[in-house]
């Protein structure tokens, strides 16, 4: 009897204490979790990370056909913030679209699936130290003709301002991103405004939901096929995976306005955002 005390004590109090050990690294890797999960949902994060789209389209309109036509694409969108001493933080953030299918109308019924690079664009800006619960930031977004020709894109530079404003809290994130480009050079006339608003809902447990539609207006489009406005709904969950975050995520929009001749009707990405070190951090201090 006194042997099997000797066995069975001690393995119960080291389970007992592998137990509360697993316990307590479970709820650490959740708070961290939960934490990187408001960060990430802040526009103006210090965090930087690589966050991959992938995009299914539909469309309709009144090409022939066109309602057939579907797309797929890989948006890569890495986020370089570079915090400063002061407080304030200088923002880059790329936007690299590869299509694996494209349609491209060839005339009457007849349509074609291309793929290749799309134009690369990228926003560089500057985010003042604000108050608590403040968001700001400013500074210019530039697209550059990198697109296949076979997709119909590579036609011409574009630059413009941007601005965001917003709030945040424990619980939420609300603001606008609006942004504007004209081309400085190509063969393509372009005049666009976009802005996303976003408002995020932060329960709590590394789940983030809400919507983020991105709503624009074409100044150059003929017969008023001017807006292109979705109806937006996104959902994540953040994820502790040897240490580091990792954001999971569904969007989908459903476009309630786009031009009439050919645009998207829906539209569901699986977003996939590890967040990263950023080595570059020094080159603004």
């Amino acid at each position: 009897m006194l042997t099997i005390k000797k066995i069975i004590i001690p393995t119960l109090i080291a389970a007992s204490l592998a137990f509360t050990a697993l316990a307590e690294e479970q709820g650490n890797a959740a708070s961290a979790a939960d934490k990187a999960a408001k960060e990430l949902a802040n526009p103006n994060t210090a965090l930087a990370s690589l966050n991959f789209k992938f995009q299914y389209t539909t469309f309709e309109g009144d090409l022939p056909k066109a309602d057939d036509q579907t797309r797929n694409m890989i948006l890569f969108q890495p986020s370089m913030p570079f915090p400063r001493e002061d407080g304030s933080k200088i923002l880059f953030r790329p936007a690299i679209p590869m299509f694996t299918q494209q349609p491209v109308y060839q005339g009457g019924e007849s349509w074609s699936d291309e793929s290749g690079l799309g134009d690369i664009s990228f926003d560089l800006a500057y985010a003042p130290k604000s108050e608590a619960g403040s968001l700001a930031a400013y500074g210019f977004i530039m697209s550059l003709p990198t697109g296949s020709d076979e997709i119909g894109l590579g036609e011409s530079t574009t630059f413009g301002p941007e601005v965001l404003l917003g709030k945040l809290s424990a619980e939420s994130i609300l603001g606008m991103f609006p942004n504007h480009q004209w081309d400085i050079a190509g063969d393509r006339d372009i005049s666009i405004t976009s802005s996303q608003f976003f408002a995020v809902l932060l329960p709590g447990g590394g789940w983030s939901y809400g919507t983020s539609p991105i709503i624009s207006y074409d100044w150059n489009a003929k017969d008023n096929q001017e807006w292109t406005i979705p109806v937006n709904f996104t959902v994540s969950k953040t994820l502790m995976f040897s240490g580091r975050p990792w954001k999971i995520g569904v969007e989908l929009n459903y476009y309630v306005e786009k031009p009439d001749e050919f645009g998207p009707e829906y539209m569901i990405s699986f977003n996939i955002t590890p967040v990263v070190e950023n080595s570059l951090v020094s080159w603004f201090n």
